[in-house]
């Protein structure tokens, strides 16, 4: 979709619609993902640089999981 689209450059984390940044309250993913994305706009050599981002949904949820049940919020 996002070749089609044929934007100046692009990021592209494999997660579920809705979670660009992944799951809530895992601030080091989010954050990562925000530099990565910045990384793109400074480092891309040329227009229509799409960045695969080294993440996979599966991770990303047991990791959140797992931060959800230190906050008390998942039993």
């Amino acid at each position: 979709m996002t070749e089609h689209a044929k934007p100046p450059r692009a990021a592209f984390a494999p997660f579920m619609m809705g979670h660009h940044f992944g799951v809530p309250f895992h601030r080091d993913l989010q954050r990562r993902i925000i530099e990565d994305c910045l990384d793109l706009v400074v480092t891309a050599e040329q227009s229509g640089t799409i960045r695969d981002l080294p993440l996979t949904w599966a991770q990303a949820r047991r990791e959140g999981m797992e931060i959800e049940r230190r906050l008390g919020l998942r039993g």
